[in-house]
């Protein structure tokens, strides 16, 4: 690279920046909670708050819910036939950008399905750019979150997907309803994997309502609940996707990295595991070049 860059992952809830010396290297990155609701009618002084004191004239590319048309400015989808090597031709520039700032969005996807399905991503692009950079570039590339997205890739281009609410779910029922006081902080092996085991058992909503019934007539202890649920919420993912491929790639660190590989290796397949730094910086690296072109 020529010069610097600026990245800025901005979803819905949090946001994160790099800033990329010559040559790539990390030099500093910043994370808060000034996501598109938090920023939402304010975003030229949230961005200036997350880059203060970095260099005015690197370029800066953003990332996720920051281009959705509640965002900042909107980046209009890309068809998904449009390949992901090409994404860094398509970035937007930013209309009214702050004074001395070269900045551009990168666009999200839209799948429509032989059947009239449709779906969308922004900000997972990037991730499966940085996935490609890194030799992912063919088979299912699993990128879990609030909504998680199986991806499926030939050649590194993308032959389709499909998105999960499984982390807001996850959320909502821990949080509200008549599941929401028996989940609590304890994460048990045994129980997410026994969550894994009904999924596939029926429908999701029924199974959902079991892990309250198990626990309300003593069949499990309430601190078994959280892993069930997140056991049956990530094992619907997999019942849906048959057969189960013998590998797949999982975009995700920590706890997320740990239950997909998990659900991986109980269906019987080999989990390969990228850290979303790495992914996130070698997708930055390759879209900086289409600023410089």
């Amino acid at each position: 690279m020529k010069n610097g860059v600026i990245g800025i992952d901005w979803g819905t809830t949090h946001r994160r920046a790099y800033l990329l010396g010559e040559g790539g290297a990390l030099v500093e990155e910043r994370a808060d909670d000034q996501g598109l609701l938090a920023a939402r009618g304010r975003f030229a002084e949230a961005f200036d708050a997350i880059v203060q004191g970095w260099p005015r004239e690197w370029p800066v590319v953003m990332s996720g819910m920051v281009g959705a048309a509640s965002g900042w400015q909107e980046a209009p989808y890309l068809e998904a036939s449009t390949p992901l090597t090409a994404l860094s031709r398509h970035l937007v520039p930013l209309k009214h950008a702050p004074q001395g700032r070269r900045i551009a969005l990168v666009p999200g996807y839209r799948w429509i399905g032989p059947n009239g399905e449709v779906d969308v991503m922004r900000g997972e692009e990037t991730q499966l750019l940085g996935a490609l950079v890194l030799g992912q570039s063919d088979g299912w590339v699993v990128l879990p979150g609030t909504h998680s997205k199986w991806v499926r890739l030939e050649h590194g281009a993308m032959q389709g997907w499909r998105t999960y609410m499984t982390g807001e779910l996850f959320a909502l029922l821990g949080q509200q309803g008549t599941l929401a006081g028996l989940i609590g902080p304890d994460d048990v092996p045994a129980a997410f994997e026994a969550g894994l085991l009904a999924a596939g058992r029926g429908a999701l909503s029924h199974a959902i309502f079991g892990c309250r019934a198990k626990v309300v007539t003593g069949r499990m202890p309430t601190e078994y609940a959280r892993s069930y649920l997140s056991g049956l919420l990530i094992g619907a993912e997999w019942g849906d996707t048959r057969p189960s491929p013998r590998t797949v790639t999982v975009v995700a660190a920590g706890a997320l990295a740990s239950a997909y590989g998990e659900a991986a290796r109980h269906h019987g397949s080999t989990p390969v595991v990228l850290e979303p730094r790495a992914v996130y910086l070698a997708a930055l690296a390759t879209l900086q070049e289409g600023m410089e072109k």
